[in-house]
């Protein structure tokens, strides 16, 4: 019997090492898997955990949809007012069920601390957006602690949309460098591998002062969310200017793109448009290698992917899926 059971720990244990993920790193400018291989990501958003638990939607089925339409990652996007309303310890279990099963289905995560205003000066967009500098590097402290050796969890993106404007008070680029660089280093004191991801201003857009004064630590990444009426078309050069210039020399990925037709239930700026965004932004990547996340796997959350919980599409998840599958 002693003998049994240490042969039935040992082939458990054999199980959970066959479904570990590569460990992606920063190699130059691009992500790389453990033989040095680039990577390329392109996945969705999913809505909050919390949310999906609630409409119990948080489930493998919920998983396997995602890989189906092609995915490689997915990202999680923790809310800090759901964060404080069900408590650390209850939050993680929601994580660690949703990390076991992107593992089993060969996906890569995000996690996403999904603020939205400015850290400085503790002015939010939203009261569930509502943080502060100590609950952000907590925050981190906990998910490095727990999830920094973990090969699925790739990217830990530090804070969702930084916001600097006359609504939200002054942060200068060299403050919220400061700021990003110390949740860097609450991370790596961890010992965690996991890559960070950092962002400029103007809802997590603009890279240009990240370019001229870029994160003093090597091995992250940078973010721009690049949503279709943050400029007027045409787009490509003027997303060259504004964040994709970065790719030249850094790891980049576009955390949130997407759109929506002005027909559609919760159109709104900055997404409002049509399948020419999916045909730019998609062709832009691909001609650049860079990777990108889907906003929003969910009916509810716009611009949305899906129109039910039986995984109809909207025009933009049509336009993604299709795209996805036809290569």
């Amino acid at each position: 019997m002693k003998y049994s059971f240490f042969l039935v720990a040992m082939l458990a244990c054999m199980g959970v090492c066959a479904q570990q993920l590569p460990r992606v790193k920063v190699s130059g400018k691009n992500f790389v898997t453990d033989n040095n291989q680039p990577i390329v990501f392109k996945g969705l958003d999913t809505s909050d955990p919390y949310k999906l638990k609630k409409d119990k939607q948080w489930n493998k089925r919920y998983f396997q949809e995602m890989k189906s339409w092609g995915a490689n990652v997915v990202r999680f996007p923790v809310h800090p007012a759901n964060w404080r309303a069900i408590g650390s310890n209850a939050y993680l279990q929601l994580l660690d069920e949703g990390i076991q099963w992107a593992t089993e289905l060969h996906l890569y995560v995000i996690i996403d601390w999904h603020s939205i205003g400015n850290l400085k000066t503790g002015k939010f967009f939203r009261p569930s957006y509502e943080t502060t500098v100590i609950e952000t590097n907590e925050f981190w402290r906990i998910l490095a602690k727990r999830y920094g050796g973990n090969p699925t969890v790739a990217f830990f993106e530090l804070f969702n949309e930084p916001v600097n404007n006359n609504e939200f008070g002054a942060c200068s680029w060299a403050d919220w460098k400061a700021l990003q660089e110390e949740m860097i280093a609450t991370i790596r004191s961890e010992g965690a591998l996991t890559i960070p991801l950092a962002a400029g201003f103007n809802w997590g857009y603009d890279l240009t002062e990240a370019g001229a004064n870029p994160i003093n630590a090597t091995g992250i990444g940078y973010v721009s969310h690049p949503y279709p009426m943050k400029r007027e078309k045409p787009w490509m050069e003027k997303w060259t200017s504004d964040w994709g210039f970065m790719a030249e020399k850094y790891p980049l990925i576009l955390t949130e793109i997407g759109f929506s037709g002005s027909e559609e239930k919760g159109a709104h700026v900055p997404v409002i448009s049509d399948e020419s965004y999916g045909e730019a932004i998609t062709t832009y990547c691909n001609e650049k290698g860079i990777s990108y996340t889907v906003w929003c796997f969910d009916p509810s959350w716009a611009p949305m992917l899906i129109s039910d919980w039986n995984f109809n599409t909207t025009r933009q998840g049509k336009y993604f899926k299709t795209e996805w599958q036809r290569k």
